[in-house]
């Protein structure tokens, strides 16, 4: 009967969640997707397996520029969030290809890239698989920087540029996660859907850097990608003790010392960095008053979905620790 009763309550509270995340969609205002003709987009880049999309944004790019993958979070579209955040006039100003890959209603219903299925994140299987297919065919084609590939990423987004992170530490150099959850966090919706809303048991950071270094390839022994984390403290829709697992799970694998080498804070905005010498290795940006959703900070472009105005423009700092300026 007890047995009975908790599966119920469970069940219950699932549903509530799945409403509460269905209705977030539906409520966010939306805007028109970009016109295909502003992008290119690629068939037979490779091995698909996650059955995605590859579209590209491609300025007058010249030879040995870097690489920057962005992934959309749910019910977004990847063109317009490119536009939205600022990365498209980004490329266009740093003249470097943008990979914009887009995940498919008939894969996931609000389009979220499926984070939380080993299928779907172990190396070259499932979605995983195609994103970095995408990515290796574009380094080829475009003539690209393969030690300054970047990936990025929102929500789901951000929570898969973590699992790619793990898996593909040889094909990524530095990746950036907003609003996202730790490798290993979870290995089912219903798991997704918990560790969203509360973060869950802790673990010992050499444990959740364990789920990474069992993501990657076999005898991998680093260098292993730099990482920037943003969280907005206002966000009910991925608890923010995700973003501090997500810290700890990189800084045990860069094998980092717990205390920050700085931190600032400058109004509502925490920034805490760890570092090897004068290179950043691992930042957590925490904006107390962002709810779920990507910071651009003041400018005039209206915000999107999930994408909003805050006191520092995610795009801009995280171009800085890629080193892409």
């Amino acid at each position: 009967m007890e047995f009975s009763q908790n599966l119920h309550t469970l069940r219950r509270s699932l549903g509530l969640a799945t409403g509460i995340i269905r209705s977030k969609l539906d409520a966010s205002p939306t805007r028109q997707p970009l016109p295909d003709s502003r992008l290119v987009g690629f068939e037979g880049f490779g091995d698909n397996p996650g059955k995605l999309r590859m579209l590209a944004h491609l300025p007058a790019a010249v030879s040995g520029r870097p690489l920057v993958v962005l992934l959309h979070g749910c019910g977004q579209d990847a063109a317009r969030f490119a536009e939205d955040t600022g990365w498209i006039a980004l490329a266009d100003r740093l003249r470097f290809p943008l990979i914009l890959p887009q995940q498919a209603e008939a894969n996931h219903a609000s389009r979220c890239f499926q984070w939380f299925h080993p299928s779907d994140t172990a190396r070259d299987q499932g979605e995983a698989g195609s994103i970095a297919a995408m990515t290796r065919a574009a380094i080829s084609r475009f003539d690209s920087d393969p030690r300054r590939v970047f990936i990025v990423g929102l929500s789901a987004g951000g929570a898969m540029t973590a699992a790619l992170l793990a898996a593909y530490p040889d094909l990524f150099a530095a990746g950036a996660c907003v609003a996202g959850l730790p490798v290993g966090a979870a290995r089912s919706g219903i798991q997704a859907l918990l560790r969203m809303a509360s973060a869950g048991m802790d673990q010992p950071a050499d444990d959740w850097a364990a789920h990474v270094r069992h993501t990657a390839p076999a005898g991998f022994a680093g260098p292993w990608p730099r990482l920037s984390i943003w969280q907005g403290g206002a966000d009910t829709t991925v608890a923010p003790q995700n973003a501090w697992l997500l810290a700890e799970q990189w800084r045990a694998l860069h094998r980092l010392p717990s205390a920050a080498a700085a931190e600032k804070v400058s109004g509502n905005v925490n920034h805490r960095v760890w570092a090897f010498g004068r290179q950043r290795v691992l930042e957590v940006w925490s904006l107390e008053n962002l709810p779920h959703a990507y910071p651009i900070g003041d400018r005039t472009a209206p915000p999107g979905r999930f994408v909003d105005r805050a006191e520092i423009d995610a795009t801009a700092a995280i171009a800085g620790f890629f080193g892409l300026d």
